[in-house]
């Protein structure tokens, strides 16, 4: 009898932690995916300002004084 509850307790949570492993891998894909987008844009960025003389934009952005 005590086996089944231990059982059924882990059946109940199952569910659960699969639909959080899931939504982990997800958010971790988009937000990587999203961090290379960014880095290769900058770079783009970087390469056509070069093109154009422009100075380098400074990656932390303007400061204030």
């Amino acid at each position: 009898m005590i086996e089944d509850y231990w059982l059924n307790a882990l059946w109940s949570l199952l569910p659960t932690v699969v639909v959080g492993i899931i939504f982990w891998v997800v958010m971790r894909a988009i937000l990587r995916s999203d961090r290379n987008e960014r880095k290769a844009y900058a770079q783009v960025e970087a390469e056509q300002r070069a093109k154009l003389g422009l100075p380098p934009v400074d990656p932390t952005g303007p400061r204030e004084v």
